[in-house]
């Protein structure tokens, strides 16, 4: 991923570049608003994924994941950076790093979690979605949090939630 660093690329990469982009924070926006579609979405049908205590499809791991982050947290929030990507034909490799907040029911406690994802992805018909992703820890801690949504400073704006109650979807329908 460094042997072309700095090199401008053609529209051709940009618009690819751009393309990955959307599947990888397509993604992110599925798992935060347990939004089952979106995480498939971001897949092929045939993908498979290594989340360390999962290994194997997926679209059963959109299924299972949805469940899990609903049933343990209140909200996640992932937030991706430092994305490099390596073009070889219709085939992508990126390894993108991922911050990963996640408010425990009662809201006491947050995990955080700091990471990378290595994806590959494959262009088929035009469109680009990953077919092999590996979750990578870097570290994770846990820490208290003084819930302040409720406060008078915050108490007027919208909350972030799952899908359907989170505003976003509303804010979707009306374009």
């Amino acid at each position: 991923m460094t042997a072309e660093s700095g090199m401008i690329p053609d529209a051709e990469e940009v618009a690819n570049r751009l393309a990955i982009a959307d599947v990888l924070n397509l993604h992110s926006r599925g798992l935060d608003r347990l939004d089952r579609e979106a995480i498939q979405c971001a897949y092929w049908q045939d993908a498979e994924v290594d989340y360390g205590s999962y290994k194997g499809s997926a679209h059963v791991f959109a299924d299972l994941v949805v469940g899990a982050l609903g049933e343990t947290y209140e909200l996640t929030r992932h937030c991706l950076c430092n994305t490099l990507i390596e073009f070889c034909g219709n085939t992508a490799l990126s390894e993108t790093s991922v911050t990963a907040g996640h408010l425990l029911k009662g809201a006491e406690e947050e995990m955080l979690f700091y990471g990378r994802y290595l994806d590959t992805l494959e262009k088929r018909d035009g469109r680009w979605k990953i077919s092999y992703r590996q979750v990578v820890m870097d570290w994770s801690k846990q820490i208290p949090v003084q819930d302040q949504r409720s406060s008078t400073a915050f108490f007027d704006l919208a909350k972030g939630a799952h899908i359907d109650s989170d505003p976003l979807y509303s804010f979707l329908k009306t374009s």
